[in-house]
């Protein structure tokens, strides 16, 4: 029953139309709204330095997934670079990452199916139990469609994430008929500014949005030619999504009737507008829209939601093959060729995350997740350098031009990114992933060669608790004793002084574990279905 391998069946489309389902999920029904609440029409340059950010950390990982293709290659790689004591914290952070986005999901079609069923949810957006049970109800649907590996949403897989863009342009066509260039001189005082440029980043659901590139590094086992298509999905996914994200901002914003604007301002809106394009559109009289949106509004995150329950069993499945999970996690079924038991666990895990109070609506959770898997992608970059210096006879079928300027740049921007998150998600995170250092430290003082893990693993602790400090004297939700500059400047040091002290006590030489039977697995039906 545990004896399947992994099969390379996925193309450069499937991978590419895997990323670009990833992203167009809820990043589009409510990015664009929350995006104008916090940035106004500043909001272009948001969209902008997430993308140029993100796609800096997704070539590095191009680089990573393309020389050494592996499931969960994010949790995998610090592993192979650094030791066990980074892949577990690593872990954790993509544990937390992977189930919550999953969560994320689901929510946002229960809030705009509350346009339908207005018994789905308070007026704040928060799930009655009919909502809860909606909401666990399509992750057990999910579950059961990656459980049992159906080849009929394979076969339906392109046409759905076709669906996934027609709407969205049809959106972006229909609004751009309404637009009013005043309303691109309105701007947005909460907190508006350069600050609602950088906060829209992960409080909004931008960097959220564009996320959805690490699926081609997740399903790197299973594709045709990885070293190949991996890194060109990437770029593809990434252009595609920034194009349509661009459009749909600029959009939404200039079709909002003048009247609403005037009375209640861009950040009024937010709370004026659940259903943000369906609201819009209702606003405007254009009722065949309504129902249009609302349809892909259950197909967008649904298919994003179901893409990341099944990127979580990944991880799961990549972590226990690491050593840091039961072995029955590492498992896959001969049959179908799915790893159930992580999968099991990445159901439990993503329902838990839906049962918080502040998380039980879209824009609650939203900086949580994005903080979460910037911390997962935080030891790319360091992993790639030592590889490069420390293991040149790793074949690099591509090679990241300029990676001695874009390596660090994307470390620095990673730090930047969970800074922006804001205290109030930097004072859960970072304390959890402190702890589990300092408890993984602890249970295994004893083990032989303990004393050389914490060694190799130092930095990232000193970067957790540098970064915690900061971000609690710094101006994002702290207490603002450090000025916006001040904590930019510092956290530029800390960011650099840790990348090259995390580079310096890597192994001398990383030794890559042949898991060349990962390859056999058989996971074409149940990926090829997860933008269904």
């Amino acid at each position: 029953m545990a004896g399947g391998a992994l099969k390379q069946k996925l193309g450069l489309l499937d991978l590419t139309l895997l990323g670009i389902g990833s992203m167009i999920g809820s990043g589009w029904l409510y990015a664009a709204l929350n995006s104008a609440g916090y940035s106004g029409p500043l909001s272009g340059y948001s969209w902008a330095l997430g993308a140029v950010i993100v796609l800096m950390i997704g070539l590095v990982f191009a680089e990573l997934s393309a020389s050494i293709p592996r499931a969960g290659g994010f949790v995998r790689y610090p592993n192979y670079s650094h030791g066990n004591l980074v892949g577990f914290v690593i872990g954790i952070s993509a544990l937390l990452a992977y189930t919550s986005t999953a969560g994320v999901e689901v929510e946002a079609v229960r809030q705009y199916a509350m346009y339908w069923w207005p018994a789905l949810g308070h007026k704040d957006g928060s799930p009655t139990h009919i909502g809860f049970m909606m909401q666990i109800g399509l992750l057990i649907f999910f579950f059961l469609l990656n459980y049992w590996s159906v080849n009929f949403f394979g076969r339906i897989n392109t046409i759905v994430t076709s669906i996934k863009f027609i709407v969205p342009i049809i959106a972006i066509v229909t609004f751009f008929g309404y637009f009013k260039s005043s309303n691109m001189a309105v701007p947005s005082t909460h907190p508006g500014g350069v600050h609602g440029v950088f906060e829209s980043l992960t409080g909004a659901g931008i960097v959220f949005a564009y996320l959805g590139f690490r699926q081609a590094v997740d399903f790197a086992s299973e594709a045709k030619n990885p070293q190949r298509n991996v890194p060109l999905a990437i770029i593809l996914a990434m252009v595609a999504s920034f194009i349509i994200y661009i459009l749909l901002q600029f959009a939404f914003m200039g079709a909002v009737p003048s009247q609403l604007l005037d009375k209640n301002g861009w950040h009024g809106l937010t709370a004026l507008f659940q259903s943000p394009y369906a609201d819009l559109a209702r606003s405007l009289g254009i009722a065949w829209l309504i129902n249009l949106i609302l349809i892909d509004a259950v197909i967008s995150p649904a298919g994003t939601g179901n893409i990341y329950l099944a990127g979580a069993s990944r991880v799961l499945f990549a972590w226990a093959k690491s050593g840091h999970l039961f072995k029955v996690f590492g498992q896959v079924d001969e049959k179908s060729g799915v790893p159930r038991g992580a999968l099991w666990l990445s159901l439990i895990l993503a329902i838990g995350w839906t049962l918080p109070s502040q998380f039980q609506v879209w824009g609650g959770l939203i900086a949580a997740v994005t903080s979460a898997t910037v911390f997962t992608y935080m030891p790319g970059p360091v992993s790639a350098a030592v590889f490069r210096l420390r293991r040149p006879d790793i074949k690099r079928p591509f090679k990241l031009p300029a990676f001695i300027i874009i390596s660090p740049l994307a470390f620095i921007a990673s730090t930047l990114l969970v800074y922006w998150s804001g205290w109030a998600v930097n004072e859960l995170l970072l304390p959890v992933f402190a702890i589990a250092w300092i408890g993984y430290a602890l249970l295994g003082k004893k083990e032989a060669g303990m004393l050389d893990e914490i060694k190799r693993s130092l930095w990232l602790l000193v970067y957790y608790v540098g970064l915690y400090i900061i971000s609690a004297l710094g101006t994002f939700g702290g207490s603002g004793e450090l000025g916006s500059v001040s904590a930019v400047v510092l956290l530029v040091i800390l960011s650099i002084v840790v990348y090259y002290w995390g580079i310096s006590c890597a192994y001398k030489e990383p030794i890559i574990p042949d898991e060349s039977d990962e390859y056999q697995l058989d996971f074409e039906s149940n990926m090829a279905s997860v933008n269904s």
